[in-house]
């Protein structure tokens, strides 16, 4: 079992930054894998980004190339999503999920929120224009 929890969402303006974190705590695994989803109103949820724990893998979504960056801290078993160039349309709630795994975490891989196994509650980011 692995609980994740999300934080660091909030009300920013357009342009701003902000940075999420999502703590994993239970029985994690060294092959495995961490993503960040968001879910707009009345939208499907959309990958965002992901890394493996080893942090030898990172998938980004195109939306998000060149101004949010993912990375991890094993030592606090945190995975971080550093977002900065906000833009309105980021405005969503954003889940981590987590996923154990032995193959290599190509982006189509990534980017399947059903692969994941585990997920977090969510934290709102809401990006004023």
């Amino acid at each position: 079992q692995v609980q994740l929890v999300e934080s660091g969402g909030g009300l920013v303006q357009a342009g701003g930054s902000l940075r999420l974190s999502c703590a994993a705590s239970g029985r994690t695994f060294s092959t495995s894998a961490l993503g960040w989803f968001h879910q707009a109103p009345g939208k499907e949820r959309e990958f965002v980004a992901g890394i493996t724990w080893s942090g030898t893998t990172i998938n980004y979504a195109d939306s998000v190339k060149g101004r949010f960056t993912i990375s991890r801290d094993n030592a606090k078993n945190t995975v971080y999503l550093q977002m900065n160039g906000l833009k309105s349309e980021d405005t969503a709630v954003y889940y981590c999920a987590f996923v154990a795994y032995g193959g290599y975490y190509s982006y189509n891989y990534a980017s399947n929120q059903r692969n994941y196994n585990y997920w977090g509650q969510g934290t709102q980011v809401t990006v004023s224009s």
